[in-house]
């Protein structure tokens, strides 16, 4: 790839980085989530605010500016994701990704977002259907879950018990069916001005059997009235078919989490915090640049107040806190860590390190000063106060001693 292609697929590695919701290790990124959801909350409002008679006569042209500026950007949000798809399915060549985005569930959903607004001006007819295709736009909030694991959750339980979703609604379905017939035969006859037709017996069916009862269609004929006992009674029971299915999914979910947690092997792991300062080698280099030992990882970022996921194109600035994480060792030999603060008359006061007389199997690691760290290099004086890190092979039977 020459050079200009690839700072252009950095390009659209970056844009995608943008429009995608909940990558937050960049303010460009997080600043684009926010005014994405402001824009559609905002269309959503003035949508809402606009089937008032007073409000659309007072603030009828601004609420138009809104929807126009809106939409605007929500077909800009669209020709963005097309752009980037590649970036959405890295294992597919050509155009191949372009068109598996527009056919996809969230492509069909950001088409009708800006689609319909436009379609009037080349065919006016159909301007009423298209202003009911406008309410797609609110599946753009579906976009949310993102944020939240809770909604995941939901997700994760309806597809797991999707099967049985569809079996109990397709019961439900064949019950509704079978009542409406059964309702118009009985009652036609009696009021066939209410119960015209068969679907006049649905629509009776449907508010029975969802518990609704709008009392608009009622049976008057006694066998009527006692059919429509049965069929509230079957209702309340088909309507609990679903709720029951999708709290057993809640149960089995959380269950499963926790046997994970209570069956899972417990691992050592290590990590140290590091703040990185304007003199320091890591600086100004990305993350993929550091070429940290294999078992080595930075695990988070944290940035003045924010937390960023420490990917490899991530440029590291001073001040950054970098917590790196590393296996535990695995060996017969234990090692151990203590830590000696130096009181009044302590031997080691106002002693060189090169002088001590300590054990050929124990080193000093570090040495902390007033809150800083000091290299325990020869030279270096203990002072009063100092905090001495000591590695050693040995057993240390200390209460002090931490094993790495």
């Amino acid at each position: 790839m020459t050079a200009a292609g690839k700072q252009w697929e950095a390009f659209r590695q970056r844009v995608f980085k943008m429009v995608s919701v909940g990558v937050v290790d960049d303010p460009i990124n997080q600043s684009y989530d926010v005014i994405s959801t402001a824009m559609l909350l905002i269309n959503l409002v003035g949508a809402f605010a606009g089937t008032f008679d007073s409000v659309a006569l007072k603030y009828g042209e601004l609420l138009s500016r809104i929807e126009a500026i809106t939409v605007a950007f929500f077909a800009l949000d669209y020709v963005l994701r097309v752009f980037t798809a590649p970036c959405l399915y890295p294992g597919e060549k050509g155009l191949t990704p372009y068109w598996k985005y527009i056919k996809s569930g969230a492509g069909i959903v950001d088409l009708l977002s800006f689609l319909p607004y436009y379609m009037p001006m080349f065919f006016p007819a159909g301007a009423v259907a298209f202003r009911l295709i406008r309410v797609a736009r609110i599946l753009r909030l579906f976009r949310i879950n993102a944020y939240y694991d809770s909604l995941n959750v939901i997700g994760e339980v309806v597809t797991s018990k999707a099967q049985q979703l569809l079996a109990s609604l397709f019961i439900i379905f064949v019950l509704m069916l079978a009542s409406s017939l059964a309702m118009y035969s009985i009652e036609h006859e009696a009021q066939p001005q209410v119960f015209q037709n068969a679907f006049s017996g649905m629509w009776w069916a449907v508010s029975t059997l969802l518990t609704v009862g709008y009392g608009d269609i009622y049976p008057i004929t006694p066998m009527g009235k006692f059919l429509g006992i049965v069929i509230t009674f079957l209702g309340v029971g088909m309507v609990a078919i679903p709720t029951g299915i999708i709290s057993a999914g809640f149960v089995e979910q959380y269950s499963r989490a926790k046997r994970i947690t209570d069956y899972e092997r417990e691992e050592r792991l290590n990590f140290m915090r590091v703040e990185l300062g304007k003199k320091d080698s890591w600086t100004g280099k990305t993350v993929q640049e550091l070429k940290l030992p294999e078992r080595v990882i930075v695990a988070v970022i944290q940035r003045k107040s924010e937390v960023i996921v420490p990917r490899g194109d991530v440029m590291l600035m001073p001040g950054d806190k970098l917590v790196l994480g590393a296996e535990g060792l695995k060996d017969d030999h234990p090692m151990n860590l203590r830590e000696i603060t130096l009181m009044k008359n302590h031997d080691w006061n106002n002693t060189a390190i090169m002088d001590l007389d300590i054990s050929r199997q124990t080193h000093i690691v570090m040495v902390r000063r007033n809150g800083k760290a000091l290299v325990p290099n020869g030279s270096l004086v203990l002072r009063e106060g100092d905090t001495v890190i000591l590695y050693s092979k040995e057993n240390l039977n200390s209460g002090d001693a931490v094993p790495v």
